[in-house]
């Protein structure tokens, strides 16, 4: 099958510097449904042999450019081969229309990641791992419910992206507030026909008022600033297409999470407003070989990319345990 063509970006363009221990370059590969992936590869330098591989991807809204890209990098300074990709429909990935996601499409996209690194030349096949960062943690672990080629998954600052979306923040919508929400949504789908084009929901503020809570401004403090901003971020620009929550509001992802055999390990900031995802999604899992690490007085973006605080040694402890 044929990749799609599509213009990829030559120049270092993260938001971090590259690391003088890893080769880096450019690949695509395609999923199931046909859409091209553009993904960043990772290696050590150096590296002999059939290594051990990790896919990378989040948060929700961001590109491999952001944080899931530094992870990635991190993780090829440790010994792994490791790629951060764009999901479908965002940053320099194919597939139409632009800015949507899908729970099925995007955790497929994990496996298709898996795909690309099962069947490359140095890469281990029986030692594959993935990390999910915010909403994509949730799409990991539907992932490695389904994709029995993933020994070991990694959730950071972990999102429920359909839980949220049903429910609202804290659980707090109910039955008719999910209805008044389907009807707006709806509304809008006639909208987006009769104009032939799929309204945004318009992102970010560039600035939080006063009363916003605080998660929003740790939000504008990274995709609005120059520490996380990124030309290609829906995040840090228009934002998701208005209608992208549909098919998230009645998709439970989480429902056989259950059934996960491989390996998972589960961090989350004390502080963050979404630990709760992360605490209720653990207490799920079953088997001796799910972890759930608490980081003391750590904020949810305090994960995407604070060097200091993502537990990167307890990451490549377990991904050397468990892709060993």
């Amino acid at each position: 099958m044929e990749n799609e063509k599509l213009e990829l970006s030559q120049e270092w363009d993260k938001v971090y510097p590259l690391s003088e221990k890893v080769n880096h370059s450019k690949i695509t590969f395609h999923n199931r449904y046909g859409i091209t992936l553009v993904a960043d590869l990772y290696e050590p330098k150096n590296a002999a042999g059939k290594l051990p591989a990790i896919a990378v991807a989040g948060p929700f809204g961001a590109v491999k450019e952001q944080s899931s890209g530094l992870y990635a990098q991190t993780m090829a300074e440790r010994g792994f081969i490791t790629i951060a990709f764009d999901p479908s429909f965002t940053g320099e990935s194919g597939g139409t229309p632009r800015y949507v996601a899908s729970p099925d499409i995007n955790t497929e996209d994990f496996s298709a990641a898996v795909d690309f690194l099962a069947t490359k030349e140095n890469v281990d096949a029986k030692r594959i791992g993935i990390i999910g960062i915010c909403g994509w943690g949730g799409m990991a672990l539907n992932a490695a419910a389904i994709d029995t080629r993933i020994k070991a998954t990694v959730t950071s600052t972990m999102y429920d992206m359909t839980r949220v979306t049903a429910n609202g923040y804290f659980d707090s919508m109910d039955v008719a507030g999910r209805y008044e929400m389907r009807k707006q949504l709806n509304a809008q789908r006639t909208e987006d026909y009769k104009n032939g084009s799929y309204a945004l929901t318009g992102g970010l503020p560039q600035e939080a008022p006063e009363e916003a809570p605080f998660f929003l401004k740790d939000y504008i403090n990274y995709y609005k600033r120059p520490r996380g901003y990124h030309a290609r971020s829906l995040n840090s620009n228009g934002g998701w297409n208005v209608t992208s929550s549909l098919s998230f509001a009645n998709m439970p992802i989480l429902h056989y999470s259950d059934e996960i055999r491989s390996a998972v390990l589960m961090i989350h900031g004390e502080k963050a407003h979404s630990v709760y995802f992360s605490q209720d999604a653990y207490k799920k899992l079953t088997g001796d070989n799910k972890e759930l690490m608490i980081i003391p007085g750590a904020t949810h973006t305090d994960l995407y990319d604070q060097m200091d605080i993502i537990p990167f040694a307890k990451i490549e402890e377990f991904f050397n345990k468990y892709l060993g």
